[in-house]
C-alpha cells in the first residue's frame, strides 16, 4: 500500500446486496408487506441462533427497551439503573415509562457497567437494571445477578447480536434481551429490533404490546376461519411492529451473522496487534469466556502522553479519509438529563473519561485488507 494513496473509509457500512434485494421481492409481490410470515421466519432463526425460546421482532431497539420495561412492570415512581455511558435511548426508554433512570458509572477497560458502583445504586425503588453490552462486549451478567438478586435484568444488546458469555449468547443471559438492526450493527434490516426471552408469560405480553395490545396477530386474524372475529384488547399497547420487508432482509442477514462476526474478529485481532506499539492508545480488552460481537472497535486515548488531543486526532484521520466517532456519549452529560437531574460531568468519572477520550475506528464487512492497513498506518503516523 502506498502511503500517499488516500482512501475514503466510512465508520460503518452495511453488508447488503443482491440476496437481500431478491428476498424482498416475495413480500412485495405477495402483497403481505406488514408483519407476517417473513417476520415470523426471522424470529425463529434469531431465537435459534441466540438459544432462546421466544424472539419478538419490533420496529427498533428503543421500542424493544420500552416494551421490555413495561412487560416487567416498570411505571411511575420506579427506578431503573442504566449505565451512564450508552446511547441515549437506554435512558429515554425509562423516561417513557414515567420512571427515573439511575445512572451508574462504567469501567473504562470494558466500557460496561461498573460492578462496584452498581452495588451502591440499588434501592427499594429499583424495579429493573439495564446492563448494556456496549460495542458488542457482553456485560458481566453473572456478577450482576449476584449483586441484583431477583431484580429483572433487561439486556441492552443493541450492539451484541451473536455475542456471548461463557458459551451463552447475548439475549439469553437476563430476563429479556433487546437488539438493534440499525445499519451500523453487524446485521441490519434498515431499522428494526428484536426482543428475546425464555419466559412464556413475558413473551405473550410482549407479543400483545407490540400490536396495540391485541390478543391475536394480524396474520392469525386474516388467515383464520372466522373473519368477523376481532382481537380482544385487554391492555394498552403500541404499534411497534416490524414489516415483512424488513423481516425478509433479516432472514438473509441472520444467516450471515456468524460469518460477519468471524471476519470482524480477524480484523479486530489485526488492529490490536498492530496498534499495540502506540503507547497513548488502549485497545479493547476482552477477557476469557467472552465472545465479542465487534459492532465497533473502540480505542481509548491517553491525552497525558498523546501527541495531540482526541478531537485533533479524529480531525487528522478525517482529513485522510478515515471516518471516526466517539465511542458513544455520556448520557448524564446530555442537556436534558444534566438539567433535569442536576448532574455534573464528573459525577460519573468513568463515563466522563469514556465520553472525552474514546475513538471508534472503522470496522465493518465491506472493508478490505488495504483499508485496515491504511487506518493503522494513519494512526502510526500521528506524532
Amino acid at each position: 500500500m502506498a502511503d500517499t494513496e488516500k482512501r475514503m473509509i466510512p465508520i460503518s457500512l452495511p453488508s447488503t446486496g443482491q440476496e437481500e434485494w431478491e428476498a424482498m421481492r416475495e413480500p412485495i409481490f405477495s402483497g403481505w408487506i406488514t408483519q407476517g410470515p417473513k417476520v415470523n421466519e426471522f424470529e425463529k432463526l434469531f431465537a435459534k441462533r441466540h438459544n432462546v425460546k421466544h424472539a419478538i421482532a419490533v420496529s427498533n431497539c428503543t421500542t424493544a427497551l420500552h416494551m421490555a420495561l413495561v412487560a416487567v412492570g416498570v411505571g411511575v415512581g420506579d427506578e431503573v439503573i442504566v449505565p451512564a455511558f450508552t446511547w441515549v435511548s437506554t435512558a429515554n426508554a425509562v423516561m417513557y415509562c414515567g420512571a427515573t433512570p439511575i445512572f451508574c458509572d462504567v469501567d473504562t477497560k470494558t466500557f460496561n457497567i461498573n460492578l462496584e458502583e452498581l452495588k451502591k445504586k440499588i434501592t427499594k425503588k429499583t424495579k429493573a437494571i439495564i446492563p448494556v453490552h456496549l460495542f458488542g462486549l457482553c456485560a458481566d451478567i453473572d456478577s450482576i445477578k449476584k449483586i441484583s438478586g431477583n431484580i429483572p435484568l433487561i439486556e441492552d444488546g443493541a450492539c451484541a447480536a451473536g455475542a456471548g458469555l461463557n458459551g451463552n449468547p447475548a439475549g439469553s443471559l437476563g430476563d429479556i434481551g433487546c437488539f438493534s438492526f440499525h445499519p451500523r450493527k453487524s446485521v441490519t434490516t434498515g431499522e428494526g429490533g428484536m426482543l428475546t426471552t425464555n419466559n412464556y408469560a413475558l413473551a405473550e405480553k410482549l407479543n400483545m404490546l407490540r400490536n396495540h395490545g391485541a390478543s391475536i396477530s394480524e396474520e392469525q386474524r386474516h388467515h383464520g376461519p372466522k373473519p368477523y372475529i376481532l382481537p380482544a384488547f385487554d391492555m394498552v399497547g403500541y404499534n411497534y411492529r416490524m414489516t415483512d420487508l424488513q423481516g425478509a432482509m433479516g432472514v438473509v442477514q441472520i444467516k450471515k451473522l456468524d460469518t460477519f462476526i468471524d471476519e470482524r474478529q480477524i480484523w479486530a485481532d489485526y488492529y490490536t496487534a498492530q496498534l499495540a506499539s502506540i503507547p497513548w492508545l488502549t485497545t479493547p480488552q476482552v477477557a476469557s469466556g467472552y465472545k465479542h460481537g465487534w459492532q465497533s472497535y473502540v480505542l481509548f486515548v491517553d491525552e497525558k502522553i498523546s501527541p495531540m488531543k482526541r478531537n485533533d486526532i479524529m480531525e487528522n484521520l478525517q482529513q485522510k479519509g478515515i471516518s471516526t466517532r466517539p465511542g458513544t456519549h455520556a448520557v448524564h452529560m446530555l442537556g436534558f438529563y444534566a438539567n433535569t437531574f442536576g448532574i455534573k460531568p464528573l459525577d460519573y468519572p468513568g463515563a466522563y473519561a469514556a465520553n472525552e477520550y474514546s475513538i471508534s475506528i472503522p470496522l465493518h464487512n465491506r472493508m478490505v485488507k488495504e483499508d485496515f492497513e491504511y487506518v493503522v498506518a494513519a494512526l502510526k503516523s500521528i506524532k
